[in-house]
């Protein structure tokens, strides 16, 4: 990205991100609610366009018609509208269809990947009748069907049970090793801090940090992800807050 720019209306969304992303890096993408994270990923992802700058992936910049690039993509929204009426089986292999995929070889890919997620059991089973956690183990294994070069996962572990948030964790440590670059977003701060190989921080729409957290820790003083990603978006009423709120909840109602 180069001077990445975007207004929606009146308000300035991106104010001229820089980003150079290399092969085989996880990326922690954090900020505010609001700081621009989802727009910059959708810009990459070609569902928003009209903005300044350039972006460039995989050597292409996107903005040149040619939307080839999103093949080697995998995406895994935080908040994803399922086709919860298909079976699972229903929908990964229409998915890996989209990406050109034989259903046959689909078929043998999502048959292994379900059996090591632990939902062979269901997979027959229409995802209306899924758990949130089993759901979820869906939309990873969509999102990888295709064995993509390029990951985004926006809050991934969500729902999953400790055992899946093990495995997932190192699934994506496996894929970097091997050549994959992942763009990981959550509000999770110990996760992001420990699987990340650098840590690039939105505040207001403006890139505020980058680096690893070794780096980010030596720059800014202070101990945990959290406390620095406090410090930087100037967020420091934490605990005022919460003492107001337990002192409301322990007010008299009698």
């Amino acid at each position: 990205m180069k001077n990445l720019t975007k207004d929606f209306g009146s308000k300035r969304v991106l104010t001229g991100v820089d980003l150079k992303v290399h092969e085989g890096e996880i990326i922690g993408y954090i900020g505010p609610n609001g700081a621009g994270k989802s727009t910059t990923v959708k810009i990459m992802l070609g569902l928003i366009d009209d903005y300044f700058g350039d972006v460039s992936i995989f050597g292409q910049d996107i903005a040149n018609g040619d939307s080839t690039y999103k093949r080697r993509i995998g995406y895994v929204p935080e908040t994803a509208d399922l086709y919860e009426n298909l079976t699972a089986k229903e929908y990964i292999t229409f998915i890996g269809e989209l990406y050109g995929i034989e259903p046959e070889i689909v078929e043998q890919k999502a048959k292994k990947m379900v059996q090591l997620f632990g939902i062979e059991d269901v997979y027959h089973s229409r995802i209306s009748s899924f758990s949130k956690g089993m759901k979820q183990k869906v939309l990873i294994i969509s999102s990888l069907i295709h064995n993509p070069d390029l990951l985004f996962l926006d809050e991934p572990l969500s729902g999953l049970d400790a055992n899946s948030v093990m495995v997932v964790k190192e699934i994506l440590a496996k894929l970097a090793a091997d050549g994959k670059t992942i763009f990981y977003s959550s509000h999770i701060m110990e996760v992001v801090e420990k699987i990340s190989h650098r840590i690039i921080l939105l505040a207001d729409g403006k890139l505020v940090a980058d680096g690893s957290f070794e780096e980010l820790r030596e720059k800014n003083m202070e101990g945990s992800l959290e406390e620095i990603f406090n410090q930087l978006t100037g967020f420091d009423k934490h605990k005022a807050i919460a003492e107001e709120f337990v002192s409301v909840v322990q007010r008299d109602v009698t």
